[in-house]
C-alpha cells in the first residue's frame, strides 16, 4: 500500500508531456588504455557525430564536465531512438563512458540548439539522486514538498539556468551561473534526511542553450 502511495505520488510530481531525453556520459575508471593517435581518432568522430547530430536536428545540448565525461540532451520522446542515436557515435562504440540514459521534464529553461557562433561558458550541474528506503518512505511527499519549495527560493535569486526531474526515482538536475556553496545545497530539506544524494560539477555548454541571456 505505502508502495503505491509513493508511485501515485512520485508520478503526479515528476511525469508530464516529456519531449526529451538526457545522456549522461559517465567516466569510466577502467576504460582501456589507448594509443594517442587511435584516442585523437575516435575523439574527431565523436565531435563529428555531435555536430551532425545537431544539424539532423536530434541533439540540442551538449558539453563537458570539468575533468571527465558530459552531457546530451536530445528533442525525443524515445530512449530506444536515442539509443540507436547513440549508437552511431566513435566514442560510445569504443565504451569510453559508461552511457546513462534518462527522459527529461523541464520545468525552467527548455533545451534549445544554439546558433554555430555561440559562446561557451561554465555552470555549476547539481545532480539530485533519490534514495528511498523502509526509514524515509513516509517522508516521501513532505520531503519532495520541501524541496520543491527550497529551489523555487534559489531560483528567486535569477542565476538558475535551468531546473527539471527525470522519471519516477531518478531524481532531478539543477543547473546554476555562479556557484552555491555546497552547505547551502546541503541544506535543501531532502538532502538534509537524506532522501536525495547530490553531485555537483562543472559544466561547460554553449550559452543559451536553455534560452539563458
Amino acid at each position: 500500500m505505502k508502495l503505491t502511495a509513493l508511485f501515485i505520488f512520485l508520478s503526479s510530481h515528476f511525469l508530464f508531456a516529456q519531449d526529451y531525453v538526457f545522456v549522461f556520459l559517465h567516466h569510466r575508471d577502467d576504460k582501456p588504455e589507448l594509443p594517442k593517435e587511435q584516442l585523437d581518432k575516435i575523439m574527431e568522430g565523436h565531435m563529428a557525430n555531435i555536430k551532425k547530430m545537431a544539424n539532423d536536428g536530434k541533439l540540442l545540448v551538449a558539453g563537458p564536465f570539468e575533468g571527465s565525461g558530459g552531457i546530451f540532451i536530445f528533442k525525443s520522446k524515445s530512449l530506444q531512438e536515442v539509443r540507436q542515436w547513440l549508437s552511431s557515435d566513435p566514442g560510445v562504440k569504443a565504451n569510453r563512458w559508461n552511457v546513462e540514459v534518462l527522459p527529461y521534464y523541464p520545468h525552467i529553461g527548455i533545451p534549445r540548439l544554439t546558433s554555430e557562433l555561440y559562446e561557451m561558458t561554465s555552470y555549476q550541474f547539481i545532480r539530485f539522486t533519490a534514495y528511498i528506503a523502509k526509514f524515509n518512505i513516509n517522508d516521501v511527499p513532505e520531503l519532495m514538498k520541501k524541496h520543491d519549495d527550497y529551489l523555487k527560493e534559489i531560483q528567486k535569486s535569477g542565476n538558475v539556468v535551468a531546473e527539471g526531474v527525470f522519471n519516477e526515482t531518478d531524481g532531478g538536475i539543477l543547473i546554476i551561473k555562479g556557484e552555491l556553496g555546497r552547505d547551502v545545497i546541503e541544506s535543501d530539506p531532502a538532502v538534509h534526511e537524506g532522501l536525495l544524494e547530490i553531485e555537483i560539477k562543472k559544466w561547460y555548454v554553449a550559452k543559451g542553450a536553455f534560452g539563458e541571456k
